[in-house]
């Protein structure tokens, strides 16, 4: 993509997440983002089929940040000097899921949430299993990384809801119910 390509893409993140600063997935209409993004429809089509699609590459640019192998210092907190530990990485991601709260938490208040959920498990199940190789456990690895992924997202959509707890609180809560 060139300059003027991630810019344009850029303004229409921007419009859809301002979007869903106020208003449910559900509620929001591809003229609004167009609107909100200042382009011309045609402009928003020749990068997303749909308001799903786009959605679905808002979820995987978060996630691809979050998951990202390179932990680097961010406004809000600083894993980069930690090593791989998977209760700093859980940490980690909760702090990029705090930052995006604000939409995220509209996401997940309507229809959206499960397209959310779903890429959201994919990633987890990622980290979760290579973790779950170090495990001596007679109970099956397929099902104890299906209660973990499902058992965190279920956190995360808690939390979204009673976003008082730090995300080291909820880490702390979520490893006090692990194997780990």
């Amino acid at each position: 993509m060139d300059r003027r390509q991630r810019k344009t893409r850029k303004a229409i993140f921007d419009a859809f997440a301002k979007l869903l600063e106020d208003k449910s997935y559900s509620n929001i209409t591809v003229q609004e983002i167009i609107d909100e993004a200042d382009i011309s429809r045609s402009t928003f089509y020749s990068y997303f089929d749909t308001k799903d699609e786009l959605l679905r590459e808002m979820c995987n640019e978060i996630f691809e940040h979050v998951f990202s192998e390179k932990i680097t210092k961010e406004k809000s907190h600083d894993f980069s000097r930690t090593q791989n530990d998977l209760k700093k990485e859980i940490t980690h991601i909760l702090y990029h899921l705090k930052d995006n709260s604000r939409y995220i938490s509209r996401i997940l208040s309507c229809e959206s949430g499960e397209i959310f959920m779903n890429y959201f498990k994919e990633y987890l199940e990622t980290v979760f299993s290579d973790e779950l190789r170090k495990i001596n456990s007679d109970i099956p690895k397929k099902y104890m990384l299906n209660h973990m992924v499902c058992d965190f997202t279920e956190t995360v959509r808690w939390w979204m809801k009673n976003e008082e707890y730090s995300p080291e609180d909820i880490s702390r809560f979520f490893f006090s119910t692990t194997p780990f």
